[in-house]
Protein backbone atom coordinates (compact mmCIF):
# COMPACT_ATOMS: atom_id res chain seq x y z
CA UNK A 1 0.00 0.00 0.00
CA UNK A 2 2.64 2.29 0.63
CA UNK A 3 3.62 1.56 -2.57
CA UNK A 4 0.85 2.46 -4.66
CA UNK A 5 0.76 6.00 -3.36
CA UNK A 6 3.46 7.50 -5.02
CA UNK A 7 2.56 5.45 -8.24
CA UNK A 8 -1.32 7.82 -7.77
CA UNK A 9 0.97 10.66 -6.99
CA UNK A 10 3.29 10.39 -9.66
CA UNK A 11 0.04 9.65 -11.96
CA UNK A 12 -1.79 12.87 -10.64
CA UNK A 13 -0.02 15.57 -13.46
CA UNK A 14 -1.28 13.72 -16.56
CA UNK A 15 -4.99 13.28 -15.59
CA UNK A 16 -6.66 16.52 -16.12
CA UNK A 17 -5.89 16.38 -19.57
CA UNK A 18 -7.62 19.59 -19.88
CA UNK A 19 -5.74 22.78 -19.85
CA UNK A 20 -6.74 25.54 -18.27
CA UNK A 21 -6.42 29.20 -19.88
CA UNK A 22 -3.20 30.64 -18.96
CA UNK A 23 -1.78 33.96 -17.60
CA UNK A 24 -0.94 36.33 -20.34
CA UNK A 25 2.15 35.16 -21.59
CA UNK A 26 4.99 37.23 -22.14
CA UNK A 27 6.27 36.20 -25.35
CA UNK A 28 4.32 35.17 -28.57
CA UNK A 29 6.70 32.32 -28.75
CA UNK A 30 5.13 31.25 -25.54
CA UNK A 31 1.75 31.56 -26.67
CA UNK A 32 1.49 29.68 -29.63
CA UNK A 33 3.70 27.11 -27.02
CA UNK A 34 0.26 27.17 -24.82
CA UNK A 35 -1.83 27.05 -27.83
CA UNK A 36 -0.48 24.03 -29.69
CA UNK A 37 -0.53 22.52 -26.23
CA UNK A 38 -3.62 22.67 -25.64
CA UNK A 39 -4.73 21.73 -29.57
CA UNK A 40 -2.54 18.69 -28.76
CA UNK A 41 -4.75 17.79 -25.81
CA UNK A 42 -7.77 18.39 -27.68
CA UNK A 43 -7.22 15.90 -30.16
CA UNK A 44 -6.31 13.07 -27.42
CA UNK A 45 -9.73 13.17 -25.86
CA UNK A 46 -11.42 14.10 -29.61
CA UNK A 47 -9.97 10.46 -30.49
CA UNK A 48 -10.92 8.94 -27.21
CA UNK A 49 -14.20 10.12 -27.77
CA UNK A 50 -14.42 8.98 -31.55
CA UNK A 51 -13.52 5.23 -30.55
CA UNK A 52 -16.28 5.16 -27.55
CA UNK A 53 -18.67 5.74 -30.56
CA UNK A 54 -17.48 3.44 -32.11
CA UNK A 55 -17.32 0.76 -29.84
CA UNK A 56 -20.56 1.79 -27.73
CA UNK A 57 -22.49 4.15 -30.47
CA UNK A 58 -22.09 6.66 -27.86
CA UNK A 59 -19.46 8.90 -26.05
CA UNK A 60 -18.99 9.08 -22.43
CA UNK A 61 -20.44 11.87 -20.82
CA UNK A 62 -17.15 12.66 -19.05
CA UNK A 63 -15.38 12.23 -22.50
CA UNK A 64 -17.35 14.96 -24.21
CA UNK A 65 -17.80 17.62 -21.39
CA UNK A 66 -13.99 17.23 -21.22
CA UNK A 67 -13.69 17.61 -24.64
CA UNK A 68 -16.20 20.35 -25.24
CA UNK A 69 -13.70 22.30 -22.33
CA UNK A 70 -10.56 21.52 -23.99
CA UNK A 71 -12.13 22.83 -26.89
CA UNK A 72 -13.03 26.27 -25.22
CA UNK A 73 -9.25 26.56 -24.49
CA UNK A 74 -7.94 25.83 -27.35
CA UNK A 75 -10.47 28.64 -28.37
CA UNK A 76 -9.05 31.15 -25.87
CA UNK A 77 -5.41 30.52 -26.83
CA UNK A 78 -6.17 30.76 -30.40
CA UNK A 79 -8.22 34.37 -29.50
CA UNK A 80 -4.65 35.42 -27.26
CA UNK A 81 -2.28 34.59 -29.45
CA UNK A 82 -4.14 36.52 -32.23
CA UNK A 83 -4.54 39.79 -30.18
CA UNK A 84 -0.44 39.25 -29.41
CA UNK A 85 -0.32 38.91 -33.07
CA UNK A 86 -2.77 42.11 -33.98
CA UNK A 87 -0.26 43.92 -31.81
CA UNK A 88 2.59 43.07 -33.06
CA UNK A 89 1.90 43.91 -36.53
CA UNK A 90 0.07 47.52 -36.58
CA UNK A 91 2.84 49.85 -37.31
CA UNK A 92 4.08 52.75 -35.36
CA UNK A 93 2.41 56.25 -36.28
CA UNK A 94 5.15 58.99 -34.65
CA UNK A 95 6.01 62.21 -35.95
CA UNK A 96 8.71 62.25 -38.76
CA UNK A 97 6.83 59.93 -41.03
CA UNK A 98 8.10 56.93 -40.09
CA UNK A 99 11.95 58.15 -41.06
CA UNK A 100 11.00 59.47 -44.56
CA UNK A 101 11.48 63.14 -45.35
CA UNK A 102 8.75 65.23 -45.34
CA UNK A 103 8.57 67.82 -48.22
CA UNK A 104 7.94 71.43 -47.64
CA UNK A 105 4.43 71.46 -47.88
CA UNK A 106 3.83 68.51 -46.01
CA UNK A 107 5.69 70.05 -43.42
CA UNK A 108 3.82 73.15 -43.64
CA UNK A 109 0.43 71.46 -43.55
CA UNK A 110 1.35 69.05 -40.78
CA UNK A 111 1.99 72.42 -38.40
CA UNK A 112 -0.95 74.54 -39.77
CA UNK A 113 -2.96 71.10 -38.51
CA UNK A 114 -1.56 70.59 -35.60
CA UNK A 115 -2.15 74.20 -34.27
CA UNK A 116 -5.80 73.58 -35.23
CA UNK A 117 -6.25 70.71 -33.23
CA UNK A 118 -4.28 72.01 -30.26
CA UNK A 119 -5.76 75.55 -30.34
CA UNK A 120 -8.46 75.50 -32.68
CA UNK A 121 -6.32 78.19 -34.93
CA UNK A 122 -7.75 77.51 -38.64
CA UNK A 123 -5.40 80.73 -39.83
CA UNK A 124 -2.85 77.84 -40.94
CA UNK A 125 -4.97 75.70 -42.55
CA UNK A 126 -7.37 78.62 -44.46
CA UNK A 127 -3.92 80.30 -46.07
CA UNK A 128 -2.85 76.86 -47.49
CA UNK A 129 -6.72 76.23 -48.64
CA UNK A 130 -6.37 79.68 -49.91
CA UNK A 131 -3.16 78.57 -51.89
CA UNK A 132 -3.86 75.00 -52.86
CA UNK A 133 -7.74 74.53 -52.99
CA UNK A 134 -7.30 70.45 -51.70
CA UNK A 135 -5.76 71.57 -48.91
CA UNK A 136 -9.09 70.97 -47.01
CA UNK A 137 -12.13 73.37 -45.88
CA UNK A 138 -14.50 74.10 -43.36
CA UNK A 139 -17.44 74.51 -45.08
CA UNK A 140 -16.98 70.18 -46.22
CA UNK A 141 -17.10 69.65 -42.10
CA UNK A 142 -13.66 69.74 -40.91
CA UNK A 143 -10.22 69.63 -42.07
CA UNK A 144 -7.98 67.01 -44.07
CA UNK A 145 -5.18 65.47 -41.74
CA UNK A 146 -2.07 65.61 -43.07
CA UNK A 147 -1.54 63.32 -46.00
CA UNK A 148 1.11 61.35 -43.90
CA UNK A 149 -1.11 60.74 -41.26
CA UNK A 150 -4.06 59.43 -43.41
CA UNK A 151 -1.99 56.87 -45.01
CA UNK A 152 -0.97 55.67 -41.54
CA UNK A 153 -4.71 55.48 -40.56
CA UNK A 154 -5.05 53.25 -43.72
CA UNK A 155 -2.44 51.25 -43.36
CA UNK A 156 -3.49 50.54 -39.53
CA UNK A 157 -7.09 49.78 -40.41
CA UNK A 158 -5.59 46.99 -42.88
CA UNK A 159 -4.13 45.16 -40.51
CA UNK A 160 -7.27 45.18 -37.78
CA UNK A 161 -10.01 44.85 -40.17
CA UNK A 162 -9.81 41.01 -41.98
CA UNK A 163 -12.24 42.06 -45.38
CA UNK A 164 -10.46 44.96 -46.21
CA UNK A 165 -6.84 42.62 -45.78
CA UNK A 166 -8.57 39.96 -48.28
CA UNK A 167 -10.53 41.97 -50.69
CA UNK A 168 -8.90 44.61 -53.56
CA UNK A 169 -9.05 47.75 -52.57
CA UNK A 170 -9.52 50.97 -54.40
CA UNK A 171 -9.09 54.92 -54.21
CA UNK A 172 -11.27 57.47 -55.41
CA UNK A 173 -11.64 61.27 -55.00
CA UNK A 174 -15.53 60.96 -55.83
CA UNK A 175 -18.11 59.65 -53.89
CA UNK A 176 -19.43 56.64 -55.95
CA UNK A 177 -17.37 54.07 -57.90
CA UNK A 178 -18.40 52.92 -61.15
CA UNK A 179 -17.78 49.88 -62.79
CA UNK A 180 -19.31 48.40 -65.89
CA UNK A 181 -18.98 44.59 -66.58
CA UNK A 182 -20.32 43.19 -69.88
CA UNK A 183 -23.14 40.37 -68.61
CA UNK A 184 -22.75 38.17 -71.81
CA UNK A 185 -18.85 37.80 -73.35
CA UNK A 186 -18.17 38.74 -77.33
CA UNK A 187 -19.52 36.48 -79.86
CA UNK A 188 -16.51 34.32 -81.01
CA UNK A 189 -15.62 31.45 -83.56
CA UNK A 190 -13.13 29.71 -85.75
CA UNK A 191 -12.84 30.08 -89.57
CA UNK A 192 -10.74 29.41 -92.35
CA UNK A 193 -7.97 31.60 -93.53
CA UNK A 194 -9.68 33.23 -96.36
CA UNK A 195 -13.38 32.85 -94.93
CA UNK A 196 -15.83 35.94 -94.49
CA UNK A 197 -15.41 37.01 -90.91
CA UNK A 198 -18.83 37.42 -89.74
CA UNK A 199 -19.65 40.50 -87.45
CA UNK A 200 -19.24 39.89 -84.13
CA UNK A 201 -22.60 40.82 -81.50
CA UNK A 202 -21.91 44.17 -79.77
CA UNK A 203 -21.58 43.21 -76.04
CA UNK A 204 -23.81 43.81 -73.64
CA UNK A 205 -22.89 46.22 -70.59
CA UNK A 206 -24.17 46.33 -66.85
CA UNK A 207 -22.79 48.98 -64.38
CA UNK A 208 -21.92 47.96 -60.73
CA UNK A 209 -21.73 51.24 -58.19
CA UNK A 210 -20.30 51.73 -55.17
CA UNK A 211 -21.11 54.69 -53.24
CA UNK A 212 -19.40 55.42 -50.37
CA UNK A 213 -20.80 56.36 -46.92
CA UNK A 214 -19.43 58.12 -44.07
CA UNK A 215 -18.08 56.70 -41.42
CA UNK A 216 -16.82 58.80 -38.24
CA UNK A 217 -15.64 58.23 -34.88
CA UNK A 218 -15.79 61.30 -32.03
CA UNK A 219 -12.97 61.07 -29.50
CA UNK A 220 -12.39 63.66 -26.76
CA UNK A 221 -9.24 64.64 -25.39
CA UNK A 222 -8.67 67.09 -22.17
CA UNK A 223 -7.34 70.31 -23.08
CA UNK A 224 -4.46 69.14 -20.91
CA UNK A 225 -3.38 66.66 -23.49
CA UNK A 226 -3.66 69.08 -25.91
CA UNK A 227 -1.39 71.71 -24.70
CA UNK A 228 1.48 68.83 -24.08
CA UNK A 229 4.16 69.44 -26.66
CA UNK A 230 5.38 66.13 -25.87
CA UNK A 231 1.89 64.66 -26.89
CA UNK A 232 2.29 63.16 -31.06
CA UNK A 233 -1.67 64.47 -31.94
CA UNK A 234 -1.37 63.00 -34.79
CA UNK A 235 -0.58 59.65 -33.72
CA UNK A 236 -3.03 60.24 -31.18
CA UNK A 237 -6.00 60.65 -33.20
CA UNK A 238 -4.80 57.69 -35.66
CA UNK A 239 -4.49 55.31 -32.39
CA UNK A 240 -8.17 56.42 -31.30
CA UNK A 241 -10.18 55.76 -34.15
CA UNK A 242 -8.48 52.63 -36.59
CA UNK A 243 -9.78 49.93 -33.91
CA UNK A 244 -13.27 51.50 -33.85
CA UNK A 245 -13.16 52.08 -37.83
CA UNK A 246 -11.85 48.67 -38.60
CA UNK A 247 -14.50 47.27 -36.50
CA UNK A 248 -17.22 49.23 -37.96
CA UNK A 249 -16.29 48.53 -41.76
CA UNK A 250 -15.55 45.29 -41.34
CA UNK A 251 -18.67 44.55 -39.79
CA UNK A 252 -19.86 46.35 -43.11
CA UNK A 253 -18.29 44.40 -45.37
CA UNK A 254 -19.66 41.08 -43.90
CA UNK A 255 -23.57 41.71 -43.18
CA UNK A 256 -23.60 45.41 -44.39
CA UNK A 257 -27.75 45.88 -45.93
CA UNK A 258 -25.95 48.49 -48.10
CA UNK A 259 -28.38 51.80 -46.37
CA UNK A 260 -26.06 54.10 -45.31
CA UNK A 261 -23.04 51.65 -45.42
CA UNK A 262 -21.57 49.42 -47.26
CA UNK A 263 -23.15 46.14 -48.37
CA UNK A 264 -21.82 42.88 -47.20
CA UNK A 265 -21.55 39.28 -49.10
CA UNK A 266 -24.04 38.07 -47.00
CA UNK A 267 -26.57 40.61 -47.60
CA UNK A 268 -26.41 39.30 -51.68
CA UNK A 269 -29.31 36.79 -52.59
CA UNK A 270 -27.92 33.55 -52.27
CA UNK A 271 -29.44 30.93 -54.17
CA UNK A 272 -28.90 26.94 -54.26
CA UNK A 273 -25.20 27.15 -56.49
CA UNK A 274 -26.95 24.70 -58.80
CA UNK A 275 -29.51 27.30 -59.91
CA UNK A 276 -26.49 30.08 -59.86
CA UNK A 277 -27.00 33.43 -61.92
CA UNK A 278 -24.86 36.64 -61.97
CA UNK A 279 -26.23 38.79 -59.49
CA UNK A 280 -26.63 36.08 -56.43
CA UNK A 281 -24.24 34.01 -53.99
CA UNK A 282 -24.57 30.80 -54.86
CA UNK A 283 -24.41 28.04 -51.80
CA UNK A 284 -24.11 24.35 -50.84
CA UNK A 285 -26.73 22.99 -48.84
CA UNK A 286 -25.64 20.60 -45.82
CA UNK A 287 -28.60 18.56 -46.04
CA UNK A 288 -29.69 19.01 -42.33
CA UNK A 289 -31.67 21.88 -41.32
CA UNK A 290 -29.09 23.73 -38.91
CA UNK A 291 -26.47 21.40 -38.52
CA UNK A 292 -23.70 19.47 -40.29
CA UNK A 293 -24.88 16.23 -41.75
CA UNK A 294 -24.71 13.37 -39.07
CA UNK A 295 -22.66 10.99 -41.65
CA UNK A 296 -19.62 12.80 -43.48
CA UNK A 297 -20.39 16.21 -42.34
CA UNK A 298 -16.66 16.97 -44.51
CA UNK A 299 -18.55 15.93 -48.03
CA UNK A 300 -19.90 19.80 -47.64
CA UNK A 301 -17.01 21.37 -47.33
CA UNK A 302 -15.57 19.25 -50.39
CA UNK A 303 -18.36 20.46 -52.36
CA UNK A 304 -18.06 23.83 -51.27
CA UNK A 305 -14.37 24.20 -52.32
CA UNK A 306 -15.24 22.33 -55.88
CA UNK A 307 -18.11 24.79 -56.21
CA UNK A 308 -15.68 27.61 -57.15
CA UNK A 309 -13.97 27.57 -60.55
CA UNK A 310 -9.94 26.35 -60.82
CA UNK A 311 -9.12 30.12 -60.91
CA UNK A 312 -10.71 31.44 -57.98
CA UNK A 313 -10.13 27.80 -56.02
CA UNK A 314 -6.21 28.17 -56.35
CA UNK A 315 -6.44 31.82 -54.22
CA UNK A 316 -9.58 30.41 -51.60
CA UNK A 317 -10.02 31.39 -48.05
CA UNK A 318 -12.61 29.78 -45.27
CA UNK A 319 -14.44 32.52 -43.71
CA UNK A 320 -16.28 31.81 -40.63
CA UNK A 321 -16.41 32.50 -36.78
CA UNK A 322 -14.60 31.07 -33.94
CA UNK A 323 -17.55 29.04 -32.77
CA UNK A 324 -17.99 27.07 -36.28
CA UNK A 325 -14.61 26.61 -36.21
CA UNK A 326 -14.73 24.50 -33.32
CA UNK A 327 -17.07 22.60 -34.98
CA UNK A 328 -14.96 21.77 -38.17
CA UNK A 329 -12.07 21.52 -35.56
CA UNK A 330 -13.21 17.75 -34.72
CA UNK A 331 -13.64 16.58 -38.57
CA UNK A 332 -11.42 13.90 -40.07
CA UNK A 333 -10.71 12.50 -43.30
CA UNK A 334 -11.64 8.78 -44.02
CA UNK A 335 -7.67 8.09 -43.16
CA UNK A 336 -8.23 9.60 -39.77
CA UNK A 337 -6.28 13.06 -40.11
CA UNK A 338 -7.46 16.15 -39.11
CA UNK A 339 -8.97 18.57 -41.64
CA UNK A 340 -8.49 21.57 -39.31
CA UNK A 341 -4.93 22.17 -38.86
CA UNK A 342 -3.07 24.80 -36.39
CA UNK A 343 -0.58 27.38 -38.12
CA UNK A 344 2.86 26.57 -38.59
CA UNK A 345 3.90 29.37 -36.55
CA UNK A 346 3.00 32.83 -34.47
CA UNK A 347 1.16 35.08 -36.92
CA UNK A 348 0.26 32.41 -39.75
CA UNK A 349 -4.05 31.23 -40.09
CA UNK A 350 -4.75 27.88 -39.13
CA UNK A 351 -5.66 26.18 -42.32
CA UNK A 352 -8.42 23.70 -43.29
CA UNK A 353 -8.28 20.87 -46.15
CA UNK A 354 -5.16 22.94 -47.51
CA UNK A 355 -6.95 26.12 -47.54
CA UNK A 356 -6.10 29.39 -44.98
CA UNK A 357 -9.04 30.16 -42.61
CA UNK A 358 -9.98 33.65 -41.79
CA UNK A 359 -11.62 34.18 -38.26
CA UNK A 360 -14.59 36.74 -38.93
CA UNK A 361 -16.88 36.94 -35.91
CA UNK A 362 -19.64 38.79 -37.41
CA UNK A 363 -20.05 35.35 -39.48
CA UNK A 364 -23.19 33.79 -38.43
CA UNK A 365 -23.65 30.75 -35.28
CA UNK A 366 -24.60 27.76 -37.01
CA UNK A 367 -28.14 27.82 -37.19
CA UNK A 368 -31.02 26.85 -39.54
CA UNK A 369 -30.70 28.32 -42.99
CA UNK A 370 -27.53 30.16 -41.59
CA UNK A 371 -24.53 31.12 -44.03
CA UNK A 372 -22.46 30.39 -41.52
CA UNK A 373 -19.33 29.44 -43.87
CA UNK A 374 -18.02 31.27 -46.51
CA UNK A 375 -15.35 30.43 -49.29
CA UNK A 376 -13.85 32.50 -52.33
CA UNK A 377 -11.12 34.48 -53.75
CA UNK A 378 -11.67 37.53 -52.05
CA UNK A 379 -9.21 39.86 -53.46
CA UNK A 380 -11.33 38.79 -57.02
CA UNK A 381 -14.67 38.92 -55.38
CA UNK A 382 -15.38 42.00 -52.90
CA UNK A 383 -14.10 45.42 -53.63
CA UNK A 384 -13.39 48.01 -50.80
CA UNK A 385 -13.89 51.95 -51.91
CA UNK A 386 -12.11 54.30 -50.22
CA UNK A 387 -12.71 58.01 -50.81
CA UNK A 388 -8.97 60.22 -49.94
CA UNK A 389 -9.00 62.05 -47.17
CA UNK A 390 -9.51 61.83 -43.48
CA UNK A 391 -11.53 64.45 -41.94
CA UNK A 392 -11.13 66.20 -38.66
CA UNK A 393 -13.44 68.62 -37.16
CA UNK A 394 -12.59 70.31 -33.66
CA UNK A 395 -15.61 70.99 -31.11
CA UNK A 396 -14.65 72.54 -28.19
CA UNK A 397 -18.11 73.41 -27.02
CA UNK A 398 -20.42 70.23 -26.61
CA UNK A 399 -18.97 68.39 -24.24
CA UNK A 400 -16.63 70.91 -21.74
CA UNK A 401 -14.21 70.60 -20.15
CA UNK A 402 -13.24 67.57 -22.83
CA UNK A 403 -12.71 68.52 -26.57
CA UNK A 404 -14.17 66.59 -29.08
CA UNK A 405 -12.71 65.39 -32.55
CA UNK A 406 -15.27 65.02 -35.15
CA UNK A 407 -13.20 61.94 -37.35
CA UNK A 408 -14.55 61.24 -40.44
CA UNK A 409 -13.79 58.77 -43.89
CA UNK A 410 -15.93 57.84 -46.24
CA UNK A 411 -15.92 53.87 -47.57
CA UNK A 412 -18.00 51.76 -49.62
CA UNK A 413 -17.62 48.18 -50.71
CA UNK A 414 -19.72 45.79 -52.24
CA UNK A 415 -19.22 42.20 -54.53
CA UNK A 416 -17.58 42.74 -57.94
CA UNK A 417 -17.78 39.26 -58.93
CA UNK A 418 -20.30 36.74 -57.91
CA UNK A 419 -18.41 34.09 -59.10
CA UNK A 420 -15.72 34.40 -56.57
CA UNK A 421 -17.66 33.21 -53.23
CA UNK A 422 -19.48 30.68 -52.44
CA UNK A 423 -21.55 29.71 -48.97
CA UNK A 424 -22.60 26.73 -47.00
CA UNK A 425 -26.12 27.13 -45.91
CA UNK A 426 -27.28 25.07 -42.95
CA UNK A 427 -30.53 24.20 -44.38
CA UNK A 428 -31.78 20.36 -45.74
CA UNK A 429 -31.82 21.93 -49.39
Amino acid sequence: MTEAMPERTKAAPAAPVAPEVKAVPETMTAAFDDFMEAFEAFKEVNDRRLGEIEQKLTADVVTRDKMDRINRVVDEQKKLLDQMVLKKARPQLGSGGNGRELSPDMVEHKAAFDAYIRRGDEAGLRELEAKVLSAGSGADGGYLVPDETDTEIGRRISVVSLMRALSTVRTVSSAILKKPFTTAGLATGWVAETAARPQTASPLLAELSFPTMELYAMPAATQGLLDDAAVDIEAWIAGEVDIVFAEQEGDAFIRGDGLNKPKGFLSYTAVADTSWSWGNLGYVATGSAGAWKAAGPSDTLIELIYALKAGHRQNGTFMLNRRTQSDIRKFKDADGNYLWRPPASAGQPASLMGFPIAEAEEMPDVAANALAVAFGDFRAGYLVVDRAGVRVLRDPYSAKPYVLFYTTKRVGGGVQNFEAIKLVKFAAA
